[in-house]
């Protein structure tokens, strides 16, 4: 798990100092039995779905799924969410960011340019922030810096000079034919 919280911060938030993280001493994962997610964070608290790893075929496939969602549980726990006021689609878009990062994608997560709407969520948004990251070097951790306190759909602009729906329109614009 330190290679993992070392990746978040010093990659995808980059938050080199403890000052600028948040101060999490101590992070717990328990594995239990429940369906529907492949797992729960909340605060310092990560419980991982036994049914979901059930799913896997093999030790290695098990390895690297389950290092995959650490990725993005963990992202959960060290990154701001402008005390609950920021949306869910962009909170989990920004742990699938890190996943996309970390080179853990899962086969199947959408291909840049994907999706109707910039906040659905998970990898379209993603893969949005990517595109945003490539415009702007180190805007998701700028972005997760604005969130420490509040959420405004403003912070896109402040960061990159454009509203959202303008970034998302130049977006699917450089990808034509991609639904």
């Amino acid at each position: 798990m330190g290679q993992i919280n070392t990746f978040i911060w010093s990659t995808i938030l980059k938050q080199n100092t403890p000052t600028e993280r948040k101060p999490v001493d101590t992070i717990q994962v328990f594995i239990k039995y429940f369906n529907g997610q492949e797992a729960i964070t909340s605060d310092y608290r990560i419980n991982v779905s036994a049914a979901f790893i059930g799913t896997y075929d093999g030790p290695m496939t098990l390895k690297w799924g389950f290092t995959s969602l650490l990725y993005h549980e963990m992202t959960h726990v060290f990154q701001w969410d402008g005390e609950k006021k920021a949306p869910k689609s962009l909170v989990e878009g920004i742990a699938e960011y890190t996943i996309l990062k970390a080179n853990y994608s899962e086969l199947g997560f959408s291909k840049p340019g994907s999706g109707d709407r910039w906040d659905a969520g998970y990898d379209i948004t993603a893969r949005f922030l990517e595109y945003c990251d490539g415009l702007v070097p180190g805007f998701v951790a700028k972005l997760n810096n604005m969130m420490r306190k509040t959420y405004d759909i403003s912070f896109f602009k402040n960061i990159t000079g454009k509203p959202v729906e303008q970034l998302w329109k130049d977006y699917k614009e450089k990808y034509p034919g991609v639904k």
